[in-house]
């Protein structure tokens, strides 16, 4: 895998939008937070367009995107927020231009399509991490902001995963996996399925993490995952956070441990569920494409290769 090359104080970020729109206000936070951090901070000129749920028409989401990757005096991206859109620039992303300048790229949640794209087209580390909005915007706390600068900045590999005060990983199948870690969004993974953009799980440990889903549609994702061979071909998963994915339709509805129990358990798969990734406060950052080893015996993730350069 690329490596980026890791970021320090008195390098330009830029912020883009491959999804939806922000909230001038929330843009002008991020760039003030890290700027406040000693970062040079250029704004794409989608970050203040809007075209309905979507940053700006596609060709312009696409185009800043690539203008991004391409011009040499930036040295990371960080999406402007989630949301929906980055399906449909998929197709006009120049991944031969990502390829050829290979830089930091943060982000989560519909930011997974891009993430798995670039990962498997430019075999590019990429960053499962905050978006300038909300979560930059609104200042991260002390836990987010050390796991993410730490993540970003440093050369030497992240080791250990640690867990937010309070919080406790659970173990649902013991076991240890080695392997790069993908993943993302369970709704954008699904959503690419059967698409030239559909995720390998083939020797890989596989994240997941939602936010405001059913019980049932989580179920429905999750089983076409299953009946796709993705959790076969997995090594391990990792189910980070799952943010208000309780029952408001069904007073008789399945929980999510019992869907967990139901679709991912029985693969066998060494699995750790609540992993504080996703849509959560605090959160950790992870790198995609890199060797890590899930130890679901003592419900541990270390990441053992470098993630930067």
């Amino acid at each position: 895998m690329l490596k980026p090359k890791a970021l320090k104080s008195g390098d330009k970020i830029g912020i883009t939008a491959t999804s939806g729109p922000a909230p001038t206000e929330n843009i002008k936070l991020a760039k003030v937070w890290l700027e406040g951090l000693g970062f040079k901070v250029e704004l794409a000129p989608s970050c203040f367009a809007s075209y309905g749920y979507l940053a700006g028409k596609d060709e312009l989401r696409a185009d800043n995107l690539n203008s991004m990757f391409a011009d040499k005096t930036i040295d990371g991206i960080i999406c402007l927020r989630g949301g929906y859109g980055a399906t449909r620039i998929l197709d006009m992303v120049n991944f031969d231009t990502i390829r050829a300048n290979p830089k930091i790229f943060v982000g989560y949640s519909d930011i997974t399509a891009l993430h798995i794209a670039i990962n498997q087209i430019c075999k590019l580390v990429t960053f499962h991490g905050p978006t300038a909005s909300p979560n930059i915007a609104g200042g991260l706390d002390d836990f987010s902001k050390r796991e993410f600068l730490r993540a970003i900045m440093d050369i030497e590999p992240m080791k250990n995963i640690p867990t937010p005060r309070d919080t406790k990983i659970q173990t649902l199948v013991k076991g240890k996996a080695c392997g790069i870690i993908v993943g993302g969004n369970l709704s954008l993974i699904s959503a690419t399925m059967g698409t030239q953009y559909e995720i390998d799980t083939k020797g890989k440990i596989l994240f997941l993490e939602e936010i405001g889903e059913e019980p049932y549609r989580i179920d429905r994702m999750l089983t076409q995952l299953a009946l796709a061979g993705k959790f076969d071909d997995a090594e391990g998963i990792i189910l980070g956070d799952w943010n208000d994915c309780e029952s408001k339709i069904y007073d008789n509805s399945l929980s999510l441990m019992e869907v967990f129990g139901d679709i991912v358990v029985p693969f066998g798969k060494p699995t750790i569920f609540d992993l504080k990734a996703g849509h959560c406060k605090p959160e950790v950052t992870l790198p995609f494409g890199v060797k890590a080893v899930l130890d679901a015996d003592e419900g541990r993730l270390i990441i053992e290769g470098s993630a930067t350069a």
